[in-house]
């Protein structure tokens, strides 16, 4: 048991997401939760910036939970977009979808934010994470085989940063890594440890 688990011991913790990847990084810093899920309207206002539209998902997210939420239960919820010139590049709807955002972040830097909503006792406490991603050059014959290989449907911006493209393309990077993958672990460990101390 880590220093948090030993804080949390009295605490349900959910996580509300579908993410395999989320599932996989909370499970670094918290061993015992409970998986959960539901379909909501992912839509949002056209006048958000492109830093607001992750936290105002996740937001909603959490407040979907509000009435079935008892008392010490927390609740996960998180959204992670990527955004290159002002414009959100969401899942891709196909391969020739998948093939497009890549050429176009092919050379170039974007940004990934990551929303992090956390459901206690009736409260919301929220917060965004960012992270600076520079590809490499990429050709289209590396394009193509990471699309034919790793499939990244359903993946914001069309790539896992913990996959093959993340190895090979990735030029350099400004930020927490783990963001990237759809969680911000370093900042996620400190928001629980302060929410927790805040109620106790």
């Amino acid at each position: 048991m880590n220093l948090l688990e030993e804080k949390i011991k009295n605490i349900d913790i959910k996580l509300a997401s579908k993410s395999p990847r989320r599932h996989q990084l909370l499970r670094n810093i918290i061993k015992n939760f409970e998986i959960v899920s539901k379909e909501i309207d992912e839509s949002y206002p056209k006048s958000l910036k492109a830093n607001e539209i992750a936290l105002y998902l996740a937001n909603l997210k959490a407040k979907s939970y509000e009435k079935e939420a008892k008392e010490n239960q927390l609740y996960i919820t998180a959204d992670t977009i990527v955004v290159y010139k002002q414009k959100v590049l969401g899942k891709p709807k196909n391969m020739k979808d998948a093939f497009n955002m890549l050429q176009a972040l092919s050379g170039n830097t974007h940004r990934v934010y990551t929303g992090v909503s956390l459901l206690f006792n009736g409260e919301i406490n929220s917060f965004v994470d960012a992270t600076e991603v520079t590809f490499y050059d990429l050709s289209e014959e590396e394009i193509k085989f990471y699309i034919d290989h790793y499939k990244p449907m359903d993946k914001a911006g069309s790539y896992g940063i913990q996959e093959w493209m993340g190895y090979v393309g990735v030029k350099k990077m400004e930020g927490d890594f783990f963001n990237v993958m759809g969680l911000p672990l370093h900042r996620l460990y400190r928001e629980i440890e302060k929410i927790i101390s805040k109620k106790n």
